[in-house]
């Protein structure tokens, strides 16, 4: 009786260290993205896929940008082993000519707890409006 006691509590120990050793991995597809040469003015958006090749659920704790001009969007539940998922990273162009190159980091459970993936590329100026100057009267011009 004591035998199958001790062995079962074995096998629970073992079963346990089996667990605590699994851990998530996330691997993405590209860690980079140029949007190359864009139109100021809209927003622009990328898709970066990952993929969880670890053993165990990855739950992304947080995603935050390098500034206010890009928002990252990400999945609030955990992505089982095997599973994908995509982190949406959204630039918005308007007023912000010239060249730009933004990082998003992530936090999450993975064995690599935290990790950074980038965007950049050129916007492109918006050509100003021309426009016929209004014609002001002339507050000392001769009245008829």
């Amino acid at each position: 009786m004591k035998r199958i006691f001790l062995l079962s509590l074995l096998f629970i120990a073992f079963i346990q260290v089996i667990q605590a050793q699994a851990v998530a991995e996330i691997s993405f597809v590209t860690e980079k993205y140029n949007f190359g040469e864009i139109e100021e003015g809209p927003k622009v958006t990328h898709d970066f896929k990952f993929i969880n090749t670890g053993e165990a659920p990855l739950l992304l704790t947080n995603v935050k940008a390098s500034c206010g001009c890009t928002t990252p969007s990400w999945p609030k539940e955990p992505i089982l082993p095997g599973e994908e998922g995509i982190i949406l990273v959204t630039y918005n162009t308007a007023k912000r000519p010239g060249s730009f190159n933004k990082s998003i980091t992530i936090t999450s459970n993975s064995a690599t707890p935290t990790k950074v993936i980038y965007i950049n590329g050129e916007v492109k100026a918006a050509p100003e409006e021309e426009t016929m100057p209004i014609k002001q009267p002339l507050m000392m011009a001769p009245s008829n």
